[in-house]
């Protein structure tokens, strides 16, 4: 099942980041500019955003299975779309479409873990999932992207469709059954709103999804347009940020398990983003930074949204672990809706070092809201108490 939920997150926002990693071969062949790069990762995650709330609530109702499968269904026909657009419009519809797997995944993937995993391993397992993100910026950085350089690169994300395909399957075979669809329950309107810690996390989310956002979308542009590296090779930095990513996310969730400790980790990993993104602002001068800051913005900055994912399971109300963690997800995806038209606006005029010094505010916003909720909820929690 872990392996499942992993390659259900990969799917969920593959297209973003194929659209990142291919990004010097799009501008090129379909004439799009950086701004219109950068308004792709808008539609999608906007869609999220606004998608998210409901889809929180349909999985706590129809159960994760079923969303699952529609998810790895709905990302096959929507990167089979973008493959095939001919232009901006055509690849906005396809991105917009994208964005429905997006609002599925946390709380489909949380719900499924709270379910069929004991308490103990679900920190491991959320981080392990969570990673799926990354092994697809992985599978888009480097496969996909050299893929592209030798069928071209519709026929790179007609590939990722098509295995998108086979793993529906898998989920429709694999998953546990889902229990019968649960009555709607009282709360309306209100319970849609975010609440308590879900408040502030939702917000930690919005500003970490800003900046994390501009550095997927822009990062393998800037390799190619200020570091002089090759389409392959600038898709390889959107790579390394995928593994650093993967192997963040694994080893911070485990921690962020542990009351009283997890609760500090996002304001400590919006503290390690802000340096990383200090260094891309220092890349054009010194070439080699950035490597070592994709690294870094993957250990960090990626890393922040597993842990809240933790968070929000282990302190979810009952009968709302999908909505919560949808609440969360749709503050993250409004982020990714941000943040990009903020950076394309510079990467349009050539200043990628302000728009790298507009990420690194971004993150400084998230560690100050985490921090600040941090030690609220500790003065809150009386001594003894379960965090």
């Amino acid at each position: 099942m872990t392996a499942l939920l992993t390659c259900a997150m990969a799917f969920s926002m593959m297209q973003l980041f194929l659209l990142g990693a291919l990004g010097p071969r799009l501008v090129g062949e379909l004439g799009i500019s950086p701004t219109v790069l950068g308004l792709t990762t808008t539609v999608g995650f906007g869609t999220a955003a606004v998608l998210s709330p409901v889809g929180g609530r349909v999985v706590d109702r129809v159960g994760p299975r079923r969303c699952l499968v529609a998810l790895l269904l709905t990302s096959a026909v929507a990167l089979t779309l973008i493959g095939a657009a001919p232009g901006a419009g055509l690849l906005l519809g396809a991105v917009a479409l994208g964005g429905l797997p997006q609002a599925l995944a946390n709380p489909a993937t949380n719900k499924a873990i709270l379910a069929a995993v004991p308490g103990p391993q679900r920190g491991p397992v959320t981080g392990m999932k969570q990673s799926g993100v990354q092994l697809g910026a992985f599978a888009a950085g480097l496969p996909l992207a050299a893929l592209a350089g030798g069928i071209g690169w519709r026929g790179a994300v007609w590939t990722a469709a098509g295995t998108a395909v086979v793993a529906a399957v898998w989920a429709a075979r694999r998953l546990p059954a889902d229990p019968p669809p649960a009555a709607a329950g009282p709360g309306g309107r209100r319970s849609l709103l975010p609440r308590g810690h879900i408040a502030w996390l939702t917000v930690f989310s919005l500003f970490l999804g800003c900046g994390i956002a501009s550095v997927n979308t822009y990062l393998a542009l800037f390799g190619a347009q200020r570091l002089g590296l090759g389409p392959t090779a600038a898709g390889a930095l959107v790579a390394v940020l995928g593994v650093a990513g993967v192997a963040g996310r694994v080893w911070w969730s485990k921690l962020a398990g542990r009351p009283g400790l997890g609760e500090w980790l996002p304001g400590w990993l919006a503290a390690g983003a802000v340096a990383a993104a200090l260094m891309l602002a220092g890349a054009g001068a010194f070439h080699p930074l950035a490597w070592a800051a994709a690294a870094a913005v993957g250990v960090f900055a990626v890393s922040g949204n597993a842990v809240s994912m933790v968070l929000v399971m282990r302190r979810a109300a009952a009968g709302r672990a999908g909505l919560d963690s949808a609440l969360v997800s749709a503050g993250f995806f409004a982020g990714f809706a941000v943040g990009p038209p903020l950076f394309g606006l510079l990467a349009d005029a050539g200043r990628y070092g302000p728009g790298w010094l507009l990420v690194a505010a971004e993150f400084t916003a998230a560690c100050a809201i985490s921090t600040l909720w941090a030690a609220r909820d500790r003065r809150a929690t009386p001594a003894g108490a379960p965090a």
